[in-house]
């Protein structure tokens, strides 16, 4: 078990983790689109607001100044009869002037202009042949004004001044404004509270997933995070699941083959010891020292035997990602049957080779000689006195198959799903004999696993119908160069 010290743990931060970071980014965004909204509208309505006074105000002072233009002669007295006579012409303050700028007429009663020069700017614009109109808003009051020249006759005869100081429509003006504003603050807060609870809710469980992760490195891997949903989050906790799990397997493959290995490591160092030690206590000849001897070798040899295949079942786990050549399958059978000739000689077993078809295939050469002397070797040491080994290559479509058959004892059927386990052996006693380790039908089955291959087995106790092993390849054809 993995122990973190305090030292090494470390708590989620709670200002500058992702909750607070993305809170904080989905808030100014939002602000800021506010804020955009508010001012837009604002100005929007201000707008519709101005081209509304516009359009009513320059037809107010046209309609004045197209009245007034009708007189024969434009004085203070006519100028006052005419305008007596419009209707609905409800402004604030009318000035009318004469072309030097000299007011005719002032609707004021108090602070009136009637007799004196006007320079205001609309009337001096107004006295030039110019439609003007000014707008201001301010404090909830809209001021307008709008001028209009007299023309009669195609001559300049005056000016007419209109002004309205409408405090209604800038209420209007003032209460959508402010409408708006707590409009945007209402939205600003329900999107506040939105935010942190959606980023609560989504910080909550990716601590879930952290807090997780802190557990499995403590090495408890049958910790199970859990999350709801369908979402990325919900997927990524299926996926770490998934991953405990198999750290949860191999963590106890792990364990089961450390414990395996230590027990079959553990047997001829005791046989090694306890020989050792008879040798010590006991006064014995020269030549059943020799014997003793003899025996400690063997187990040696046993030690060495078994350590060699423990480092090829660590090469297959980790070497995966070496590089495959293109090999053929009969160079490589014939010396496995070279090396293993002599062995089945003294054992009275004939190998027996049918290579219908060579065949190449992407493979590790390394490999494949382990592969195919670890099924031939097994062959010799589980098969009977006179027995044979028929190794058999074809070809069958795109596929290479090696077959190794013998003439053995057979496996029993509840075995057959078992002999690829590490340190599996179906005899023990028979293994022991014949220095068997349980660890060459494990080495065959990730060798053929990492070269994209399958292995098969069928066997029968008795009858001397003995073990046949199937091996199937894809094959990969070389095309030679035309001469």
């Amino acid at each position: 078990m993995v122990i973190i010290s305090k030292n090494e743990k470390k708590d989620i931060p709670k200002y500058g983790g992702t909750q607070f970071r993305y809170g904080v980014i989905y808030l100014l965004i939002t602000f800021a689109v506010l804020f955009f909204l508010n001012v837009y509208c604002s100005n929007t309505s201000q707008k519709l607001f101005y081209r509304s006074k516009q359009s009513s105000m320059q037809d107010k002072a046209q309609l004045v100044a197209y009245t007034i233009s009708e007189l024969d002669v434009v004085n203070a007295d006519s100028v006052k009869n005419i305008v007596d006579q419009l209707e609905n012409l409800t402004v604030t303050r009318l000035i009318v002037t004469n072309q030097s700028g000299l007011v005719l007429y002032d609707s004021l009663a108090k602070g009136s202009a009637y007799g004196v020069y006007t320079l205001y700017p609309e009337i001096v614009q107004a006295l030039q042949g110019n439609d003007v109109f000014t707008w201001r808003y301010h404090d909830g009051v809209m001021e307008s004004q709008a001028a209009a020249p007299i023309l009669s006759y195609d001559t300049l005869a005056g000016a007419v001044y209109i002004m309205e100081y409408d405090s209604a429509q800038g209420q209007l003006i003032k209460s959508l404004q402010m409408n708006l504003l707590t409009i945007t603050v209402v939205l600003e807060l329900v999107l506040t509270l939105f935010s942190l609870a959606f980023s609560r809710a989504f910080s909550s469980r990716m601590r879930k997933i952290i807090s997780s992760i802190q557990i499995i490195r403590e090495g408890d891997y049958t910790h199970k995070v859990e999350l709801h949903g369908t979402d990325e989050l919900a997927v990524l906790g299926h996926q770490f699941n998934d991953l405990t799990d198999r750290l949860c397997v191999s963590e106890n493959k792990r364990r089961q083959f450390v414990s395996d290995a230590s027990h079959e490591l553990k047997t001829p160092l005791a046989s090694i010891k306890l020989l050792s030690d008879t040798i010590l206590q006991n006064d014995m000849d020269i030549d059943t020292i020799r014997e003793f001897v003899a025996d400690i070798g063997d187990e040696a040899d046993r030690l060495n035997r078994m350590s060699a295949k423990l480092l090829s079942l660590t090469r297959v786990n980790t070497d995966s990602e070496a590089d495959c050549e293109i090999v053929y399958m009969r160079p490589t059978i014939a010396r496995v049957v070279r090396m293993l000739s002599a062995i089945a000689d003294h054992s009275a077993i004939t190998i027996k080779t049918d290579i219908i078809t060579d065949c190449s295939i992407l493979i590790q050469e390394d490999d494949l000689y382990q592969i195919v002397f670890n099924l031939v070797e097994n062959g010799i040491k589980y098969n009977i006195p006179g027995g044979k080994i028929y190794i058999e290559l074809t070809r069958q479509e795109d596929n290479a198959v090696l077959t190794v058959r013998d003439t053995g004892v057979g496996i029993p059927e509840d075995s057959i799903e078992k002999i690829f386990e590490r340190f599996y052996r179906v005899d023990k006693a028979r293994a022991r004999q014949t220095g068997g380790s349980g660890l060459g039908l494990a080495i065959v089955r990730d060798m053929v696993a990492r070269n994209r291959g399958e292995i098969h087995v069928e066997s029968q106790v008795g009858d001397h119908s003995g073990t046949t092993f199937t091996l199937v390849f894809p094959v990969f054809d070389v095309e030679e160069d035309e001469p």
